[in-house]
């Protein structure tokens, strides 16, 4: 019988076997398992950890018996059915690095084939808790709000996928992050208040890009300046020009962007308060800074899509290595996921969710995209029958 391609290879194919191979040197991942066909080497624990993601597995034995349904179809995927002891082992003492690193590179070289030719990168940048109330794991760090970890995300809503993320501890605020956020030239940042960090702000400006977000409710306005409102504008309530922050902020601090002049706009919102809007942005119209905000609604769904669809809440292990890889391999069968619904499944007129269901269901089958319910030719014989006993003097037919 000749081989036919499963979904989840198919779905593996943007995961580059050279890319795997150099990661994994790089961090060392694959020390002491040996090699050949019964080596847990870190390729196969990340495809296993990605089945159970797709297939919506949450424990060892889940996943072992899961791969052993079809042992034929692991061959051409390069995989084995691992022991329960073995997946355990390995998410405790392998390199979170690893996983990290094909996360990220995943994320670089995909996204620009997925955003639209000529349009300018947008950025929404937000972050959401990852908790973890179980008191079996000792290690976590909690805020006034929750305890466990924080995933922080870059999000260009045109190719509809993250660009970069990084997981940090809940203590740590968003304002902190943006801190030491990367920042580069000709791209437009829209983020919420929380992200209230002038140098951060500033050091967008210098990088001549554009940021879009809102200003606390205690920020010091100065040199407000209305302008006029445009009649085309629509839902707009008003604009003016400002600068913010007070020079000293703090005993020693200094506010850079203190002389850095910006634009505020306020936008109508029905049965709330207006939307105040800063920016510096001083070309676009106001309903074009309006509609990038609204964009940041994108990333709250690419949370709330991985919190509902794969397994970000059960964990495999309870060290903070295992959790960390379980996360990173969630972010990478998101990544997959969204791929395959773009490329080879691209017919497919569902939703993201309903592709997952399909293919989590075919996984180690050849995934039929026709809906056709056809069943295979069926071929007579046309070999000669023997002719029956006949009686003597009874006719024939």
């Amino acid at each position: 019988m000749p081989y036919a391609s499963t979904a989840f290879r198919r779905l593996l194919e943007p995961l580059d076997r050279h890319t795997l191979s150099q990661t994994a040197a790089r961090h060392n991942a694959n020390h002491g398992v040996g090699t050949g066909g019964k080596a847990w080497s870190c390729q196969r624990h990340l495809k296993a950890l990605i089945f159970a993601q797709v297939a919506g597995l949450d424990s060892l034995r889940e996943i072992e018996q899961g791969l052993c349904a079809r042992p034929d179809a692991l061959y051409h995927l390069d995989l084995r059915v691992p022991k329960r002891t073995t997946l355990s082992d390995a998410s405790a003492k392998r390199p979170a690095a690893f996983f990290h690193d094909i996360a990220q590179h995943l994320m670089a070289s995909t996204a620009r084939k997925l955003r639209g030719e000529g349009r300018a990168l947008t950025e929404l940048i937000d972050a959401s808790p990852i908790p973890l109330r179980d008191l079996r794991f000792t290690w976590p760090q909690a805020d006034n709000r929750v305890r466990g970890l924080k995933l922080y995300v870059h999000h260009d809503p045109d190719a509809n996928m993250p660009v970069a993320f990084h997981l940090s501890s809940p203590k740590i605020s968003d304002s902190a992050l943006a801190r030491d956020a990367s920042v580069e030239a000709g791209r437009v940042y829209v983020f919420d208040k929380g992200f209230a960090e002038y140098g951060f702000w500033q050091r967008i400006v210098d990088a001549g890009s554009v940021f879009v977000t809102r200003l606390k409710r205690d920020a010091k306005r100065r040199e407000v300046l209305p302008l006029p409102l445009i009649p085309d504008e629509t839902g707009i309530l008003g604009e003016c020009l400002l600068k913010v922050g007070h020079k000293s902020p703090r005993a020693g601090a200094i506010n850079p962007l203190h002389d850095t002049q910006l634009r505020e706009i306020t936008v109508a919102r029905e049965g709330k308060t207006p939307l105040v809007l800063i920016t510096n942005d001083m070309t676009r119209s106001a309903d074009e800074i309006a509609a990038l905000y609204k964009q940041r609604w994108q990333i709250e769904l690419f949370f709330k899509w991985i919190k509902q669809n794969l397994n970000v809440r059960t964990f495999l292990g309870r060290s903070e290595n295992a959790v960390r890889i379980q996360l990173y391999a969630a972010i990478i069968a998101f990544l997959l996921i969204r791929l395959a619904k773009q490329g080879f499944a691209a017919t497919h007129e569902g939703s993201l969710k309903d592709f997952k269901a399909r293919i989590a269901v075919a996984l180690l089958s050849p995934l039929n995209l026709t809906n056709r319910n056809k069943p295979p030719p069926f071929k007579t014989t046309t070999r000669n029958q023997p002719l029956q006993f006949v009686l003597p003097g009874i006719q024939t037919l």
